[in-house]
């Protein structure tokens, strides 16, 4: 026994350091440990921050520099700043404050329409069935179509010499100004954009009516409220997210309309249908402005950043003020 005692004594002295070790060498291990984990989840969000960075943030990037300086795009030519000039001049400018109104008209009549027509055959087309799913994929077509062949479309069914027209003539009736006359121009290329546009924002509520609690739908409707009210009372809250996503979605869509612009009425008649988007790519960059069509660009680009933060502010009211009236 004496002998056990006396070899147990050094051995546990000497184990003694070992064990004092331990949680420093369990700290390191879950230090190392913590690194791999951060340096796997660095590497697996790399790619998309690398494509967010050279595709998003260096180009805004260099719009902004450029929208101070009367850069005209020639390799030989340094940009020299200017200041606020061009900011001046697209605010001076009457043909771009023209477009401005033409993209603010569209943006603000378009979104109605097409949130509107998709909330509308959303909720005709929410109850699974063969003709629904028919239906569902033939009102999302025209959102596959390219925006230049919707306008191509348009135009040859629409246009002077159009089907509709030719139709007209055919049956001893005078032609329709469909893309001749200013006011009905705009007002024909803001339905064309809202029939090309509403197929995505279909889907959204098709999929926001998907969360509407079922069992809620029906007990409002066994206290005897109809199809408006339960729809005011118990669907459009829950679909209140949805449609803000549709609204932002929608008008930020609206705001750079380009390709319709160019394919059904190029601009025209007279300046009617010129978007800020068709006066930066089809006036100013081939005129070699790029200072001022840098300048545009940011213009574009605040007024859609702050479409889609009052929207998100109206909405986070409307949830407060929810809240405290409950």
């Amino acid at each position: 026994m004496a002998r056990t005692l006396t070899k147990t004594v050094p051995e546990r002295a000497a184990a003694a350091p070992a064990e004092a070790a331990g949680p420093a060498a369990r700290r390191g291990r879950r230090g190392w440990r913590g690194w791999r984990d951060a340096g796997a989840r660095l590497t697996m969000v790399a790619p998309a921050l690398v494509l967010y960075v050279g595709l998003l943030v260096v180009p805004v990037g260099y719009a902004v520099y450029y929208s101070f300086t009367d850069y005209n795009g020639f390799p030989n030519q340094i940009p020299e700043f200017i200041g606020w000039e061009n900011y001046q001049r697209v605010f001076q400018s009457a043909d771009i404050t023209d477009s401005m109104v033409v993209t603010g008209t569209i943006a603000l009549v378009g979104a109605i329409l097409v949130n509107a027509a998709a909330l509308g055959l959303a909720l005709l087309l929410q109850r699974t069935g063969g003709f629904t799913t028919f239906g569902r994929v033939v009102m999302f077509y025209p959102h596959v179509l390219s925006a230049l062949v919707v306008g191509f479309l348009w135009q040859a069914i629409l246009g002077p010499q159009g089907v509709v027209n030719t139709m007209l003539e055919k049956a001893g009736r005078s032609s329709m100004p469909f893309l001749s006359d200013p006011t009905w121009a705009l007002w024909t290329l803001i339905f064309v954009i809202s029939w090309s546009l509403f197929g995505v924002q279909l889907v959204l509520y098709l999929a926001g009516l998907q969360t509407v609690p079922a069992d809620l739908v029906e007990a409002a409707r066994i206290d005897g409220a109809g199809r408006w009210q339960t729809f005011r009372a118990v669907t459009w809250p829950a679909l209140a997210p949805t449609f803000s996503v549709a609204l932002i979605t929608s008008g930020i869509s609206l705001l750079k309309t380009y390709d319709v612009v160019v394919s059904l009425t190029g601009g025209g008649p007279a300046g009617s249908t010129q978007t800020l988007a068709y006066s930066i790519l089809a006036v100013s960059f081939p005129g070699r402005q790029i200072g001022l069509a840098s300048a545009e660009a940011v213009v574009l680009i605040i007024a859609a950043a702050i479409l889609a933060f009052t929207v998100l502010a109206l909405r986070r009211r409307a949830e407060e003020g929810a809240e405290s009236i409950g």
